[in-house]
Order: structure tokens, then C-alpha cells, then sequence
């Protein structure tokens, strides 16, 4: 039997099980306790009559006297009486019962239980001075006793079988009640569509399990909507980064081709395609080093020497700009748990920036944080504000600084911090009225 997979028959289910199993140990020690009590009653009566038929006698000369005749007022009542082994007194009763009675003389007081006729006797002694003279014997019918228990098992197997039918229907409904909020949830987040980002459950203050379980899942959607906004944002500005520099490469390559030039044009012209697709190449190796670095394991770097080669790869429009480029190392070494080419790939964007918008001097200085190393780009530039410090990483948006420059989409820093934030770093950029300021901080290796 397979367990069904629907929570709600699952619980049904349990409460089922759980129901039916305390009704059965119920009526289980129910009926066992009404057999004991049926017995004990039983035996009870036993003694009663025996008690009594002992105080209608009197022994006299070793001789049993009766005082008064019991047996009207027993009745049907079954009364033996020995004087020894010989019965002075019988009941009309069948042979087995005479037997068992008559077994049940000169022995100490004692029940038994008659299988053929279920009857229960009871014998107890007639001590005169110590002397033993005879034995009373008393018996009763088990037959009603019997007929209550069966009725009593009857009436308390409909009643089990009631209460479980009773159970079930209320917990039915109990369950179907309760779970049917989520059903509608469910129903919701099946018709909303990746299109649909803005619906939300909307059930108000959280105040029991499901409201708090709508009101986590409604900040959730928000999260995965945020973030499908920015990735779609992302990807246009993308779309319009790798669109100008190849739409550049196509205008010079049709531009060259049009009409015969003398080499030095046809120079110029390939120069200008080599930097436009050098362009294209390092958004596609900085998506790229994203992606493998999200599927694969971190390597181990120096930080010096990505400093310096980062340095070096800038060196040139440092150069065309006049701007001073130093890297201060330090006297120890820094290991980074990131591959040198991912590393570089971040550290790139943030100081050819800085050499883009510093007016003297550009410096590039390492040191250990909380176990990462921390790499800070400093610039003697118009820097950058308090209210920018977080939106020149979003892709699109430049700083005040940047606004008149290069028609680029700004990209960079976006890319970069994305990139330092895959391997557990971060980008930030430090407002300050001396100049531009960026910590990079990447994990120790």
C-alpha cells in the first residue's frame, strides 16, 4: 500500500489510526474491567448467601440444626449442605453441578467455576469448637453475567465505531478548513507567472502559522522580484554595452572597406577596432569568470602580484592621462583565495576608473581585515558623494564625475562588484571630500 502523497489525507490518516487505536485499548479495558467487576460481583453474592444460610443454623451435639428453612428465601438460589461428606441438603440441579459441589466438601473455603452449566460455587466450612461438621456450598447462574458482558461488548463496539465515524468527519472538515488557505495560496503561485511579479498573498499582520508562512513567502516574492528586476536590467544594459563597441567595429570595418586608403588609415582604423573589441572581450571574460566561478572551486593568489599586474594593465591610459600610478605592497605577503585572473578581473574596473577620473596621482595599497585582504584605491579626483556611494554599482548609473565623459553604460563597477561578491568579497566605495576612495575586499587564502 502506498502512502498517499496529499498532506491533508495524510493527517486524516493519523488522526484516524490515532482515534481508532485509543478507542480499541478503551474498549479493550472496558469490557475487561466489566468482566472483573461481573466476577467480583458474583463472588461477592457467593458469600452473601453462604454468610446467611450459616446464620440460620446452630450446631448442636456435633449435629447441624437448621433454625429456619433458607431455601425460601434464596429461591432459585443454588444451596448445598454437607454434615460431613453426606448432603443433608440439595438444590434440583443437573449432575455436573451435584459433582462439582460435592467435590468442593471437606476443603478450605473455595470458588469453582462449572464449565458445563456455567455455574460459579462457593464452599465454606461449619467449624463448631474447632471441630469441622460440614460444609455449606453456594452457587449461582453465570448466565447473566455472561449476557451483560456481551451486551456491554456490543454497546461499546457501537460506540467505538460512532466516535470513530465522528472523529473522522471532524477532522475531515477540521483539516479541509485549515489547509484551505493554502490551497488558495497554492492556486495563486500556480496562475502567477514570471510576468506577474507584483501579486502578493496579502493576508495582513501575521498572526498564527499561516498568515506568518503568507507573509515570509510575500517577502520572498519580493526578494526574487527585486532581484529578476535587476537581472533584466542587468542584461539590457548588457545588451546596450556589447551593441555600442560592436556597432563601433561595424562602422569602421564598412568605413575602411568603402574605398581604397593609404596604410596608415587602414592602421588607425584596425587600432580603433582592436580597443572596441578588446572591450567586447573583457565584459565576455568578466561573465564568463563569473559563471566559472559560481560552478567551480576558488584557487589561491598573491595579492601583490595581482596589484601589480592590474597596475601594469592601466599603466597606459595612467600614462596618456599624466596620472601618477603607485602600489604600495607592504612588507609581507597577501595571499587571496581567488584565482589571479578573477582577482585582476575585479581589481581592473575600480583603478582604471580611478586613472580616468584623478586628476595627479592614482595608489593602490593592500593590508589584512578580518581575514580577507583589503585592497584600497585611492585618487586625488572629485570623489564621490554620500548619495552615490551605492548607486554607481548599479548597472547604468554613473557618478557625477562621469556624467559628461565616455558614452560607456557603466558597467563596470556593476560587473566588478558582481564579480567580488561571487566569491564571498565585496566592493565599496568611501565618501570623502579629498579625492575618490575604494575598498575592495577579498577572502584570504
Amino acid at each position: 500500500m502506498r502512502w498517499p502523497r496529499d498532506v491533508r489525507t495524510r493527517l486524516l490518516l493519523i488522526v484516524l489510526v490515532a482515534v481508532s487505536v485509543a478507542l480499541v485499548i478503551a474498549t479493550i479495558g472496558f469490557n475487561l474491567l466489566l468482566a472483573r467487576s461481573n466476577d467480583q460481583s458474583a463472588d461477592s453474592l457467593l458469600r452473601q448467601r453462604a454468610d446467611s444460610e450459616r446464620s440460620l443454623m446452630r450446631v448442636e451435639r456435633g449435629r447441624i440444626v437448621p433454625v429456619e428453612t433458607a431455601s425460601d428465601e434464596v429461591g432459585d438460589s443454588r444451596v448445598w449442605l454437607f454434615a460431613g461428606s453426606r448432603a443433608v441438603e440439595a438444590p434440583r440441579a443437573r449432575a455436573a453441578t451435584n459433582l462439582a459441589a460435592q467435590s468442593l466438601v471437606g476443603g478450605p473455603r473455595r470458588f469453582a467455576t462449572v464449565e458445563d452449566t456455567d455455574e460459579r460455587l462457593y464452599a465454606l466450612p461449619i467449624v463448631a469448637k474447632g471441630k469441622r461438621v460440614g460444609t455449606i456450598v453456594t452457587g449461582v447462574s453465570l448466565a447473566p453475567y455472561e449476557q451483560a458482558r456481551r451486551s456491554a461488548l456490543f454497546a461499546s463496539l457501537v460506540f467505538a465505531s460512532t466516535v470513530l465515524l465522528i472523529a473522522g468527519a471532524a477532522a475531515a472538515w477540521l483539516l479541509r478548513s485549515a489547509l484551505r488557505p493554502v490551497e488558495l495560496m497554492t492556486e495563486q503561485a500556480e496562475a502567477w507567472s514570471e510576468h506577474d511579479l507584483d501579486r502578493r498573498f496579502g493576508l495582513g499582520e501575521p498572526h498564527d502559522e499561516l498568515t506568518r508562512l503568507a507573509s515570509t513567502l510575500d517577502r520572498l516574492l519580493d526578494r526574487i522580484a527585486a532581484s529578476l528586476r535587476h537581472e533584466r536590467r542587468f542584461s539590457a544594459e548588457l545588451s546596450h554595452e556589447l551593441r555600442t563597441p560592436l556597432s563601433k567595429v561595424t562602422a569602421e570595418a564598412e568605413l575602411a572597406l568603402r574605398r581604397e586608403r593609404d596604410p596608415e588609415e587602414y592602421r588607425e582604423a584596425l587600432s580603433e577596432i582592436l580597443g572596441n573589441a578588446r572591450q567586447i572581450a573583457r565584459i565576455v571574460d568578466a561573465l564568463l569568470a563569473a559563471a566559472q566561478q559560481d560552478a567551480g572551486p576558488r584557487g589561491v593568489s598573491d595579492g601583490a602580484d595581482v596589484a601589480h599586474a592590474v597596475a601594469d594593465a592601466c599603466r597606459t591610459v595612467a600614462e596618456e592621462r599624466g596620472i601618477e600610478l603607485t602600489v604600495d605592497e607592504g612588507r609581507q605577503r597577501y595571499p587571496v583565495g581567488v584565482d589571479a585572473d578573477l582577482a585582476e578581473r575585479i581589481l581592473h574596473p575600480v583603478i582604471d576608473n580611478a586613472c580616468r577620473y584623478g586628476r595627479n596621482a592614482v595608489s593602490l595599497s593592500l593590508a589584512r581585515a578580518d581575514g580577507a585582504v583589503l585592497f584600497t584605491v585611492a585618487d586625488d579626483g572629485p570623489g564621490v558623494g554620500p548619495e552615490e556611494s551605492e548607486t554607481i554599482f548599479e548597472p547604468a548609473v554613473r557618478g557625477r564625475a562621469g556624467l559628461a565623459d565616455a558614452p560607456s553604460a557603466g558597467l563596470g563597477l556593476a560587473l566588478a562588484r558582481r564579480l567580488a561578491r561571487s566569491v564571498s568579497g565585496d566592493i565599496q566605495a568611501v565618501s570623502s571630500v579629498s579625492g575618490g576612495r575604494f575598498e575592495i575586499r577579498l577572502p584570504a587564502g
